[in-house]
């Protein structure tokens, strides 16, 4: 059956159809009564049903190939009232109908007033409702209303959606249980570059919530899109011109309850049109800065030849971190005339953090315990000797860097395109470049370090181990060890094409076809320089002889009993002139960073064809098929240790992946839905885990290689969902999916390994293809106004999966990254004027990432979040507004093997923030 559809597909692109000449199109845009544009409108013709479309993003919408005569427009739109306007189609012409549709909800026999809550729910579920695919939508307002600082918090909340933190804010997306690198981000359409050095994740804490108008997340994708999301893409479309003058600003400030320093929000929105309505033009921009940090404790365990688990290494580690993000953005589009438009989308994205860690570590525990050295005490307590480091982390003292260690990250894209109908030929273009950096320059660590000294290990609660010197006075004893300085550069950057037609070959349906080309070039440069002074006893040969502090706090979130000790103070640190010869020898360290710096350029060239068909007044089909072809050039090092050389090895790759598609659409009713998808997808390898490097730990014995036979990650997808929505805004739906995932990537790690370079009895690593991954599902969603004022919005998802081909390890092992159950709720109250939430987020404990052995697995625990937030509406511009995030303080939790072996915990305390937010707008 599927054949015969492909072949109907191909002829019908290969040979034009022939359309009625006597025809015309109907154009226009939908607004609300303030004029912001309404994304997901259905817009139908009365006397010819199944002639309709849907409103775009910027409330665009287009009829075309409309036979000569008089019609009935019927534009509906949940929560507003439907509207029924004449309509005259002449021969050729475009006739424009531009609409503002009027609230209209209701609850029993009340008519509801939407506030800024309630719209916002309004576009997003019209726009999930009219999409042809399975899919969730978040609008700015939706966004808004949740106490949200990025992109990544909002995500969150989305039914199967969960998220991996860094410093407090979510970083990494996980769909469906999907770990982050199956899944894609792209900005109005088009993938987004990664600034990270070794994969191709995208930092989701890079982007400010209010640069953004909506956040469309597919779960199924179409043949229009980019294929490279098995779990999912989220597409972050960003603010549209207005259809009049717009001017918009927040400002906040609030507090973080570690720190105890303030927060500072802005950003602003001016919108308008000019030159006869012709040209619009929207600017935006966003400031954040938060001062912040976290208290983390952390542990590497490990087994005794008599099966004992103990602590090899343990951490207190202090964080001290200012985080200042800046965004900008414009778009611009000129309406040519009523069938052509021309527009330029631009966003810069730019986030400094500075950032003092300091980490008391011991070490060597194990070895205390194979020499009989460890005497147990017999609660759970052991007196050793082991080795005890204080390092401190920190920058170069200057106007930029700040006595501190900054990450410099940015990322930037350009889209230039044009919508054009040509007849009853619809054309789209765009060009784009997009870039992603980080930079971290003069990054320094000093640290003091001594083996034997007297320590004890706790292992009494292993939720909450310690280990720490037996007398805390020797903390200053300990003697210098090492002072380094480094300098890290990445970047990635992209070159987009695309083309994309479409063609009705009858009222029933169209064809569509296009083509893309991504170009793509990665390289990461870094460096690493050691410092040795020249006279160690004018320098400091103890950490008792050197500038250092104290950052023992007794307020310490892990618990009172964790005391971090002396550090040398970042000041110190940040004060050295380490270009002074006469007081620094500088060696050039090249295995700590040579074999992490490489080159990648990949290349992919895309091609596609769909048909979208009215089956009947209820079932519509969209078949397309979509191929890829993908190559890539890459160039990596491997240092030599004993020979202190460095080879520099290339390598490529190339394959082509066939992706067909079916998505079936039935309307049971107006409002009821059921959908089924099947379809075809890929991940490709990090660019890291292809490239030929060779990274050598001598004093672990431990080698680390890129592996350029990796495969792409392949899933064959199938999606079953059922939707109702209400017209008082709101939805319940349920579904299904499974996944069969082939080739997937796990890091393999073999024990008393040889290699031709680097000799035998090694710990080896590397990244390796597994056989087959089945992951399945059930995700449900209710989001409804239930009584004056009163609503309710929750989401649940089931995710279970299994294993196969991973060396050395059973069969039906999970798949990193598969949360078993994800669960939002959250509880509103919204009148013309006050609006309330409380909002929980939880996601149950998943295999983050697979070790040589299930004791060396990592886990990423459960977290349950509780938000509270406000805003009341002094006039219909003007509103005040307030919130808490992470009332439960919690923490990110790593462990392994078991729950109760504790490998992370790391806490950011509560915060809060309020402010002013103010809307002035023209009709």
């Amino acid at each position: 059956m599927l054949q015969k559809l492909f072949i109907i597909l191909i002829l019908l692109i290969v040979s034009p159809m022939v359309v009625s000449a006597q025809s015309g199109s109907i154009t226009g845009r939908v607004v609300d009564r303030d004029g912001f544009p309404m994304p997901g409108a259905t817009i139908l013709l009365v006397e010819l049903p199944s002639k309709g479309t849907v409103s775009d993003a910027n409330g665009r919408y287009t009829l075309v190939n409309v036979p000569i005569g008089s019609y009935t427009v019927r534009i509906s739109y949940i929560g507003y009232a439907t509207l029924n306007l004449p309509a005259e189609v002449g021969q050729g012409v475009s006739t424009v109908l531009n609409v503002r549709l009027e609230e209209a909800a209701k609850v029993g026999d009340e008519v509801i007033v939407l506030g800024d809550n309630l719209r916002g729910q309004a576009r997003a579920l019209n726009q999930q409702r009219n999409n042809m695919n399975i899919s969730n939508v978040v609008s700015s307002d939706q966004v808004g209303r949740f106490p949200d600082a990025n992109i990544g918090d909002a995500l969150k909340r989305v039914s199967g959606i969960t998220i991996q933190n860094d410093q407090g804010e979510a970083r990494n997306i996980i769909i469906r249980g999907m770990a982050p690198q199956l899944n894609s981000v792209t900005i109005n359409g088009e993938r987004m570059p990664s600034a990270e050095g070794d994969n191709r994740l995208i930092q989701l804490d890079l982007i400010p919530a209010d640069m953004i108008q909506s956040i469309e997340v597919s779960k199924a994708v179409l043949p229009d899109m980019d294929a490279d999301a098995i779990g999912g893409s989220v597409n972050l479309v960003t603010k549209s011109t207005p259809s009049g003058l717009r001017i918009s600003g927040t400002a906040a400030s609030g507090m973080n309850f570690l720190s105890n320093k303030p927060i500072w929000n802005g950003s602003f929105s001016v919108g308008n049109r000019f030159a006869d309505d012709k040209l619009g033009v929207m600017i935006s921009g966003a400031y954040h800065s938060h001062n912040f940090g976290s208290d983390d404790i952390e542990a590497v365990w490990t087994e005794l030849s008599d099966g004992r688990a103990i602590m090899d290494e343990f951490d207190i580690r202090k964080y001290l971190v200012r985080r200042d993000r800046r965004s900008g953005s414009v778009g611009l589009d000129y309406r040519v005339n009523d069938r052509n438009v021309i527009y330029l989308n631009g966003m810069y994205n730019w986030r400094d953090d500075w950032e003092n860690r300091y980490r008391m570590r011991v070490s060597q525990i194990q070895r205390a315990f194979d020499r009989n050295q460890a005497v147990n005490n017999g609660n759970g307590t052991y007196n050793l000797p082991a080795r005890v480091e204080f390092q401190t982390k920190g920058g170069f003292d200057n106007d930029r860097i700040k006595a501190r260690r900054l990450e410099d990250q940015r990322t930037r894209n350009l889209a230039l395109g044009g919508d054009h109908l040509l007849g009853s030929l619809k054309l789209n273009w765009s060009v784009s470049t997009a870039k992603a950096s980080e930079e971290r320059p003069n990054e320094r660590y000093i640290s003091y370090r001594q083996a034997g000294r007297a320590t004890v290990l706790d292992l009494a609660d292993t939720n909450k181990p310690h280990a720490y010197l037996a007398n805390a006075a020797d903390n200053l004893a300990i003697g210098f060890n090492e002072l380094s300085e480094q300098y890290g550069y990445t970047s990635d950057q992209d070159v987009n094409a695309k083309i994309d037609f479409l063609l009705p070959y009858s009222g029933d349906g169209f064809v569509k076809f296009g083509g893309k080309i991504r170009s793509k070039s990665k390289d990461r440069d870094n460096n690493f320089f050691v410092y040795d002074p020249t006279n160690l006893s004018t320098f400091g040969s103890t950490l008792g002889s050197v500038p250092n502090s104290s950052q023992t706090d007794a307020g310490f979130l892990p618990g009172s009993k964790y005391r971090a000790g002396q550090f040398v103070t970042a000041k110190f640190l940040g004060g050295l002139n380490l270009e002074n010869g006469s007081a620094f020898e500088r060696e050039d360290v090249l295995e700590e960073y040579i074999s992490a710096n490489y080159t990648a350029d990949e290349r992919i060239a895309s091609t596609y064809a769909m048909v979208d068909h009215q089956l009947n007044d209820k079932l519509s089909a969209v078949v397309g098929l979509r191929l890829e072809a993908t190559s890539i050039d890459y160039t990596g090092k491997e240092f030599n240790i004993d020979e202190e050389e460095v080879t520099e090895n290339t390598g490529a790759n190339s394959y082509v992946n066939v992706l067909p598609g079916v998505h079936l659409k039935y309307a049971v009713n107006e409002n009821s839905i059921v959908r089924f998808a099947w379809t075809n997808t890929l991940a490709r390898p990090g660019y890291f885990q292809l490239v030929p490097y060779a990274l050598f730990v001598s004093e672990d014995s431990e080698l680390e290689r890129g592996n350029p036979d990796l495969k792409a990650t392949t899933a064959m997808n199938f999606d079953l969902m059922a939707e109702s929505y209400f017209s008082n805004v709101g939805i319940v739906s349920a579904g299904a999916f499974y996944k069969d995932v082939n080739n997937f990537i796990y890091n393999q790690t073999t024990r008393n390994y040889t290699d031709p370079t680097f000799g035998s009895g090694l710990e080896f690593t590397t990244a390796q293809n597994g056989g087959t991954a089945n992951v399945y599902g059930f995700e449900f969603a209710i989001q409804r106004q239930l009584w004056k004022g009163l609503g309710v919005y929750l989401n649940y998802t089931r995710t279970e999966s299994s294993t196969t081909g991973v060396e050395g390890r059973d069969d039906d092992l999970a798949l990193p990254g598969t949360a078993k159950n994800m669960f939002n709720g959250s509880l509103s109250y919204e009148t013309s004027r006050l609006s309330v939430r409380t909002s929980l987020n939880y996601a149950s404990d998943y295999l983050d990432e697979l070790g040589g052995e299930a004791f060396e697995d990592r886990f990423y625990d459960r977290q349950t979040f509780i938000d509270v937030n406000g805003s009341y509406t002094i006039t219909p511009k003007i509103r005040v507004f307030a919130e808490v995030n992470n009332l439960t303080n919690q923490p990110l939790r790593y462990y392994q093997g078991i729950r109760s072996r504790m490998m992370q915990e790391e806490f950011y305390n509560v915060r809060m923030n309020f402010g002013i937010k103010m809307d002035l707008f023209g009709n």
